[in-house]
């Protein structure tokens, strides 16, 4: 067909490609390794003189439809994508197929627990310098990146706290400076924003997220240019094996038909749930990207199409009473995940960004206080209610503490 796909239609039927036998669904091809019809074959396949699958650690026929739909969904600059076995195997497996010592990153200082580690703790290991700025001042990117580099790292926006990096600029900035950028893309997803339009070299995602969407199973991806990801990309995860199982992957092409569905609504409802959160007393500070009050507004209208599913918030009295307000929860549950159709509330400074210590934390604007919400697809009426309900706990001990 000559006429492109929406995306809804490539969430749906992108990379799809049947067996002899006829299948509507995917075909899961559960198998480690595939049979040549002859020795000159294998021999052929293994100089790449001819395509065919080898060993599932390379390639798989279920996990290659993944890959081309997820880079149909992606769109211009996705030319090749590759599967890891979590999101966090596609964040090092990009950074560290592209990195050598003596090389430089410069990284959003708002990452994930698990990135920060590895650009704090790890690269330095090897031999690799590591710079990190606040990802949301221009000037720090200005001068971090007036000396070479060789790649960059922000995601955006950022985990927990919903920071913005204008990825047009910064990837003007990283370009000059002979970087690389990557774009760690899950809050937002492929649907609402297009990393690649806007400068980027990779995009990388925890597929364990809102593409599977119903906690599941683990998965991550690599999108970028073709000749990175086959001469760069492709030598090291064949050869250090962080490989995405089939079975994971026909999980995730099934999470991925309604992933459009499910993203729009859990928008809607986390909209919806940051208005009522802000006319709370018992909260300090609510991050909702749409939100007219968030710090970089302008910025999430400019490169997002929607706010996302996540809404971040303070609650007044610190720990003590933000375990009240999530333990008084009963609909909404406690989980370190996001993404999921069961909306999930996790305590940052005690989880996820637990081992990156206080100090950071402080720097990150993650307080004892702070509750990354990941909202759901509930009747938004029922969350409310729930959030209602819990907040009324925490205000009832506030006057008790008071009398």
């Amino acid at each position: 067909m000559s006429r492109k796909l929406r995306p809804a239609t490539q969430l749906v039927r992108g990379g799809l490609n049947r067996s002899n036998h006829g299948e509507t669904a995917e075909a899961m091809f559960l198998t480690s390794g595939f049979v040549y019809d002859s020795a000159e074959q294998a021999e052929a396949t293994f100089k790449n003189e001819i395509q065919h699958y080898q060993y599932s650690r390379f390639a798989n026929p279920t996990t290659t439809m993944l890959e081309d739909r997820l880079c149909a969904i992606e769109g211009e600059g996705a030319e090749a994508c590759r599967l890891m076995a979590t999101g966090m195997a596609a964040v090092h497996s990009a950074l560290l197929s592209h990195l050598k010592t003596g090389d430089r990153l410069v990284a959003s200082r708002a990452l994930f627990g698990s990135c920060h580690w590895i650009v704090s703790t790890l690269l330095p290991r090897y031999g690799i310098i590591a710079e990190f700025v606040d990802g949301t001042d221009l000037a720090q990117w200005r001068e971090a990146l007036s000396r070479p580099a060789t790649m960059v790292l922000l995601e955006t926006p950022s985990n927990p706290m919903l920071d913005l990096v204008d990825v047009v600029a910064v990837s003007k900035l990283a370009h000059a400076a002979g970087a690389l950028v990557v774009v760690d893309n899950v809050f937002a997803t492929p649907l609402l924003q297009k990393p690649f339009e806007q400068g980027a070299d990779v995009v990388v995602y925890s597929c364990t997220k809102h593409m599977d969407g119903q906690g599941r199973v683990l998965g991550g991806a690599v999108l970028g240019r073709k000749k990175w990801v086959e001469e760069v990309l492709m030598p090291f995860i064949r050869n250090t094996g962080p490989a995405m199982s089939p079975f994971n992957a026909w999980v995730i092409l099934k999470g991925l038909e309604t992933l459009k569905l499910r993203v729009d609504q859990m928008c809607r409802n986390a909209a919806a749930v940051a208005d009522f959160l802000s006319e709370r007393a018992e909260i300090a500070r609510v991050l909702y990207p749409f939100r007219a009050d968030h710090p970089q507004h302008a910025l999430a209208v400019q490169q997002m199409s929607g706010g996302g599913t996540l809404v971040t918030f303070d609650i007044r009295g610190g720990k003590a009473e933000c375990f009240r307000f999530m333990n008084a929860l009963r609909i909404v549950d406690i989980s370190n995940n996001l993404g999921d159709s069961k909306s999930l509330a996790t305590h940052p400074a005690t989880t996820t960004h637990m081992r990156i210590g206080e100090a950071e934390r402080t720097k990150l604007g993650i307080t004892d206080g702070t509750v990354r919400l990941s909202v759901g697809l509930e009747d938004v009426a029922d969350l409310i209610e729930d959030l209602a309900d819990a907040l009324d706990a925490v205000a009832t001990s506030t006057a008790r503490a008071a009398e």
